[in-house]
């Protein structure tokens, strides 16, 4: 299978999987794949606020039903933790709407928000129009890299594999360094 019948057909999926669990290097690679003509972008752009959407929605209930306990058996959330609720009694609508884009606290900040006692409807709303935000944001991001790649490089298909296993690799390594210096 090529890449481009490899990404034609599993392309959607991995992207609304991937924005479910975390999400900016498969949106970007989502839109790059879109630039290329593999995926169609506004496609692409649903599927990764689905899967956001989503996911972060998963979380938010999750904090809501036993954030507390979840906060105390992960000891190395809790300095993220502690910044979350900080900026979330000082700009509580700016951090629902935003923490999509604050990488590192992408992941704790919909549980933290659950266990705050937000009301689920606000926390839709906002989260709502921040996954639509982020979701634009970032695939169009990732749309306007191959652009770029065309302009200084040429023909982007003789390199387009080697581009993608390249930029799924330093997102794999980006997460990993993460994880790491957590521990």
């Amino acid at each position: 299978m090529s890449l481009e019948e490899l990404i034609s057909t599993y392309g959607y999926a991995a992207i609304a999987i991937g924005t479910f669990l975390e999400g900016e290097t498969i949106l970007i690679l989502g839109g790059l794949a879109a630039f290329r003509g593999y995926l169609k972008l506004p496609w692409v752009l649903a599927c990764a606020f689905g899967g956001t959407l989503l996911g972060d929605q998963l979380y938010f209930y999750i904090g809501r039903a036993n954030g507390q306990r979840i906060l105390e058996k992960h000891r190395n959330w809790k300095s993220k933790s502690e910044k979350v609720f900080s900026l979330l009694n000082k700009h509580q609508v700016l951090l629902i709407f935003g923490f999509r884009f604050l990488y590192g606290l992408r992941t704790v900040t919909p549980i933290v928000i659950g266990a705050s006692r937000i009301t689920p409807f606000r926390f839709l709303i906002l989260n709502i129009l921040g996954a639509f935000t982020w979701t634009i944001v970032i695939g169009v991001m990732g749309y306007l890299f191959g652009h770029t790649l065309e302009v200084i490089i040429g023909d982007v298909k003789r390199y387009e594999l080697w581009l993608f296993i390249g930029m799924a690799a330093l997102g794999v390594i980006i997460r990993t360094v993460h994880l790491l210096s957590k521990k």
